[in-house]
């Protein structure tokens, strides 16, 4: 299955926090209690972490990377990993929030089994959280799409500092970087950059993310319904369930007699399916149903 780039998205219309979000977390508590869950998030959940997103409302238009982009030409890649080498550090740096934590919390009072996650901020397992399914890889990797040799982002950053010295001082100099949700970092000037190629055969290097276009690993997906399957609610938090990797999750709850309950600002592709939609923040709602 390959993510779609929806052409011409639009962040969602911003609306009123549901009044009486108490009562909807009393019915939600009611609907989920005695029953296995499995969350499924996305970017929404990660944003009262610092970490932009593409749909929330009030959120800025951006167009998401994709594959095509990627592998246009070695400029263009020259220039993508530039403003990463910058942008990924602003991820790295940041730390789960009440929401990712109620999850864990969920998880040791034995009610979740898992985590499906649409982010690859690793935010779920930097708060605890165990058996996380990440849908469209992690920014913590990087890979050879010739050979599949693999580095940590950390590792590759170090690397690209003695390759590059100078080069972020000199666009920190500037002052304030905007950072796009998959941690590319906006900044033009990046013609005095080096990027390196993959050290065992010369291939092309790229995030171990799943880019727009790009298909998610099938074993993955594989895994992913099992936990769906393997459960009796599907919560999903802080996301539009804009592209299909993660409506089809959602379809699939509805079509075997799951569960389902919603908590994302703004309209999702889901919201008819739901048994219960919470308009609200997921650090409101999520640390009440854990309590």
């Amino acid at each position: 299955m390959r993510t779609r780039l929806q052409i011409g998205w639009s962040p969602a219309e911003p609306t009123p926090l549901d009044e009486g979000v108490d009562e909807q977390i009393d019915r939600a508590r009611a609907l989920l209690d005695g029953r296995r869950i499995v969350a499924l998030t996305g970017a929404g959940i990660s944003t009262d972490s610092g970490i932009p997103d593409y749909r929330s409302p009030g959120a800025p238009q951006r167009t998401p990377m994709t594959l095509e982009m990627f592998l246009s030409s070695p400029e263009f890649r020259r220039h993508y990993w530039a403003r990463n080498h910058l942008g990924w550090r602003h991820m790295d740096a940041a730390q789960p929030n009440t929401a990712h934590h109620a999850l864990t919390d969920l998880q040791r009072q034995g009610r979740l089994s898992g985590v499906i996650t649409q982010n690859v901020d690793m935010l779920h397992t930097k708060a605890g959280t165990r058996r996380v399914v990440e849908l469209h890889g992690c920014y913590g990797r990087v890979r050879c799409l010739e050979c599949g040799w693999q580095i940590s982002r950390h590792q590759l950053a170090h690397d690209l500092e003695q390759i590059n010295r100078g080069f972020t001082e000199r666009i920190r100099g500037r002052g304030a970087i905007e950072v796009a949700p998959d941690a590319d970092a906006a900044i033009d000037d990046t013609s005095d950059f080096t990027m390196i190629d993959c050290p065992r055969c010369d291939g092309i290097v790229k995030p171990d993310i799943v880019y727009f276009g790009e298909s998610v690993p099938k074993p993955t997906v594989q895994q992913a319904f099992s936990m769906v399957d393997d459960s009796d609610a599907l919560l999903v938090v802080g996301s539009s369930l804009t592209v299909m990797s993660g409506l089809r999750f959602a379809r699939h709850a509805r079509r075997t007699g799951k569960t389902l309950v919603i908590v994302n600002r703004g309209a999702t592709r889901a919201d008819e399916l739901a048994d219960l939609k919470i308009d609200h923040l997921a650090s409101v709602v999520l640390p009440a149903l854990a309590a």
